[in-house]
């Protein structure tokens, strides 16, 4: 059983890989479990995440199912391996919400990481003071002790994307550049904090223009995940004021998978978008009202 008596992330993703494959090789549950001499009922828990099956099961099952993969094969098994691993971030477990706890999985086990924030600076991106700002205007009550610890959880957040770990597509509104919601000294450092981060080799930031349309108004953020092949989205996040909603089924992920391909195609290259902050940062040292 996973950690808390929830599925984790990591145990929900095996158990999806293992029912798709199941599927495939058109095997039902009765089947599947005669393979590693268990039951239906076990199979039908390691499908939903609730339970996490053993290496050599695994290796069984997807002899079973026909994959060969190699790629595959060994991403499962570690899976496997490592789902009941702690991560950093379950040192806040009870104290931050678990849809948190599950996004913040999702990003560090990513190989890829697509964004789109049409209001906000996103969280891997945030500076400090940024951040605080903006845990402490949100709508929910804390004292200065949660605030400070919401920060460092950002900022510990974005360590896998300082080192390298990860790849990183964003693209943000032109509005979130443009319209200061914080303070101009904030705003600056942030600008600047967004163009150091574009120079690293694992991060491509672009802007997506006011001249685009409607196409920006009628998107609301969310975040594509891929784990293997950077070419497919296997989960996706979109955040509201107080919640994060984990979206698996396929026909999401394509949707999103399109939107995230239209909006990219639609902004403007990552050296016009680092011009057009630069362009913003001189603004605002010739006006610090701008």
């Amino acid at each position: 059983m996973p950690a808390g008596g929830r599925p984790t992330v990591r145990s929900r993703r095996l158990g999806t890989a293992l029912r798709q494959y199941r599927q495939a090789a058109k095997l039902d549950q009765p089947q599947a479990a005669e393979v590693i001499a268990s039951s239906q009922a076990r199979i039908s828990r390691v499908e939903s995440g609730h339970a996490t099956p053993r290496v050599i099961e695994v290796r069984l099952l997807l002899d079973a199912y026909g994959v060969t993969d190699a790629q595959v094969r060994d991403r499962l098994e570690d899976l496997a391996k490592h789902s009941k691993k702690p991560g950093w971030w379950l040192e806040y477990a009870g104290r931050l919400r678990p849809d948190y706890l599950d996004h913040i999985a999702l990003e560090d086990d990513a190989s890829h990481i697509r964004q789109w924030q049409p209001v906000l600076v996103p969280g891997l991106l945030q500076t400090p003071a940024y951040a605080e700002t903006i845990i402490t205007e949100g709508p929910r009550e804390l004292s200065s002790e949660q605030i400070a610890e919401l920060v460092k959880v950002r900022s510990r957040r974005q360590e896998r994307i300082a080192e390298g770990g990860v790849r990183y597509t964003v693209v943000l509104w032109q509005a979130v550049i443009t319209y200061p919601l914080l303070s101009s000294a904030v705003h600056r450092e942030q600008l600047t904090a967004l163009l150091r981060a574009a120079r690293r080799k694992n991060v491509t930031l672009q802007i997506l223009p006011f001249s685009s349309g409607t196409l920006a108004a009628g998107t609301s953020a969310f975040a594509a995940f891929s784990f293997d092949s950077d070419a497919v989205v296997e989960v996706v996040t979109m955040d509201d004021l107080m919640s994060t909603t984990i979206l698996e089924n396929p026909d999401d992920l394509a949707h999103h998978a399109r939107t995230f391909d239209l909006l990219q195609s639609a902004a403007l290259s990552p050296a016009e978008s680092a011009e057009l902050i630069q362009s913003k940062l001189r603004t605002m040292e010739e006006d610090p009202h701008a």
